[in-house]
């Protein structure tokens, strides 16, 4: 599969192993205590192991898949001794996120590459206050220019007074234009400027930041629907990525983010951030597998490198490989 071929550079998987620290810590903690005493992994290993998974923010029904798997290997293979667990880990997380990988779209392009349409790639980003949306746009701002991309951000977040100024600081940094207007303006003529600017000077990247909305403001909600029909009389198939931000550390809170915000709007990708400062890093699985939306990005740092593209099958190998 294209997504499992990319190359993931020892710099890149030393840097993921350190952002999930904490979350391998604590999943091997209780991993450890579900084999203690026993030679084989049977039926109660397996029920320690369930609650071990549930209580690492993976979720229930991706945990009881991930049983069932297990069950079916411990079926077929007869006798499986618990050392052997944590390489049979890997292989039934990583298959079973494979299955939701292969929906991704454009599995065949390079981290941060776009399609090369004529048109700019509209990326609208969207979540609740304090997930980090901002500092993600900037992240991705600056990925995607050093893979060689043109790009312009737009401060569509005309609500919260600092946005405008944060988006700046991360356009300079960049080295890409921030279009903007003064606070309060409409949103949407926002968008609407910044993907023209783009389209006029040959951008290859367009990235909007949005004001942080709850799922269940209706006004705010239609807001996004406005912004996106807006720079469609721009660029027909825009914004060709709906981007939704996610705080990792939130646990829980984050999947039932997921759901509501999918319900609400067309997000067809996901970014889960701050999981380097949280235990709870587990909940990346279980929102892979449950939404049907691909996770895209994972955030496991301060640094702009540590915004990676996400690959399940190293990201599954730094929480259940021994050290």
């Amino acid at each position: 599969m294209g997504f499992f071929k990319k190359i993931f550079s020892r710099e890149k998987k030393e840097k993921l192993d350190t952002g999930l620290q904490k979350t391998k810590t604590g999943v091997w903690d209780k991993i450890s205590r579900a084999v203690a005493g026993k030679s084989k992994v049977d039926d109660e290993v397996l029920d320690n192991l369930e609650e071990a998974f549930i209580t690492s923010d993976v979720g229930v029904d991706t945990t009881l898949k991930i049983i069932e798997r297990l069950e079916a290997r411990v079926a077929r293979d007869k006798y499986l001794g618990s050392e052997e667990l944590n390489n049979l880990l890997c292989e039934e997380v990583t298959d079973l996120l494979a299955e939701d990988i292969s929906r991704a779209e454009n599995q065949e392009l390079g981290d941060f590459e776009v399609p090369k349409t004529g048109e700019p790639y509209v990326i609208m980003v969207v979540g609740v206050n304090g997930v980090g949306k901002t500092t993600t746009i900037g992240k991705l701002a600056c990925q995607y220019v050093r893979a060689g991309n043109k790009v312009v951000l737009g401060a569509a977040d005309t609500f919260r007074a600092a946005s405008i100024e944060q988006l700046e600081v991360w356009g300079e940094r960049a080295g890409v234009p921030v279009i903007k207007q003064k606070m309060g303006s409409d949103p949407a003529a926002v968008a609407f400027d910044t993907v023209q600017s783009a389209k006029a000077h040959g951008a290859d990247v367009v990235i909007i930041d949005t004001a942080g909305r709850l799922h269940n403001k209706v006004g705010l909600m239609n807001e996004l629907t406005k912004i996106k029909n807006t720079m469609k009389k721009v660029v027909p198939d825009a914004p060709h990525e709906i981007l939704l931000v996610l705080d990792g550390s939130t646990g829980q809170n984050a999947f039932e983010q997921a759901r509501q915000f999918a319900a609400a709007t067309d997000v067809n990708a996901m970014a889960i951030t701050k999981l380097d400062g949280t235990a709870k890093g587990g909940v990346v699985i279980g929102i892979s597998d449950q939404m049907k939306i691909p996770v895209k990005y994972i955030g496991i740092g301060e640094g702009i490198e540590d915004l990676q593209v996400f690959n399940p099958r190293e990201f599954v190998r730094s929480l259940f490989a021994k050290d």
